[in-house]
């Protein structure tokens, strides 16, 4: 039982930490919470996780497999940028109109949050280096062994703590637009401008060739 709190722990604390920083799935499981309930805000975030959870588990056991597709891992850099320009010009579109019920133009389409995050998350393939690394990292230090066991306590422990870091965004930023008035278009700006500049990173980063995946899959 300390081994499986251990394994947890570590993978709880990672992806807590890694889902703090603003991208593109925390930031859209914050316009939803706002935008809509803190039900689908939850049920994006749990659609998202369990892609990323999948991801995990393909990095500890098929790492050799997720090498050799490289063009499917570009041809989805390419996806990704361009949902993150569409989720940015929604949001300005958004912001430009009145009223506390102007959203989003993506968030328009009737698709159950839940998918929406599994498609977000899945189209999203930076997660697998990300996890490689730090998987490389717990095994140099002897903290996950190539076992079920492990995997299953360090892959639950990573779901959790991905809930835990879009929650702080989820009910964070509704908490901040319940306090200031006109939040809301103000916020659909600087989410707008959020987007915005991960998109124009991204894009720098495909044509250089910088990205995570790129120097993942390229790597012999």
């Amino acid at each position: 039982m300390i081994k499986f709190f251990r394994i947890f722990f570590w993978g709880l604390l990672i992806s807590f930490l890694g889902s703090l920083p603003l991208g593109t799935l925390n930031v859209a499981a914050m316009q939803i919470g706002i935008q809509e309930s803190y039900e689908n805000a939850i049920w994006f975030s749990i659609g998202s996780l369990l892609v990323e959870m999948i991801y995990v588990r393909i990095s500890l056991v098929g790492i050799d497999w997720v090498k050799k597709q490289q063009r499917l891992m570009k041809a989805m850099e390419w996806i990704t940028f361009f949902i993150i320009v569409a989720l940015a010009a929604g949001s300005f579109i958004a912001a430009q109109k009145s009223g506390l019920n102007s959203k989003n133009v993506l968030l328009n389409f009737n698709l159950h949050r839940f998918y929406l995050g599994m498609f977000m998350c899945a189209i999203n393939p930076v997660q697998i280096p990300f996890w490689f690394g730090w998987s490389t990292v717990l095994f140099n230090k002897k903290i996950l062994q190539t076992t079920a066991f492990d995997y299953n306590s360090f892959i639950i422990g990573i779901g959790i703590g991905t809930l835990l870091g879009n929650c702080v965004f989820i009910f964070g930023g509704k908490w901040v637009v319940q306090r200031i008035a006109n939040s809301q278009q103000y916020l659909n700006w600087i989410i707008g401008a959020i987007f915005t500049m991960t998109a124009l990173i991204q894009l720098v980063m495909i044509l250089r060739k910088k990205t995570a995946v790129s120097k993942f899959t390229d790597d012999k």
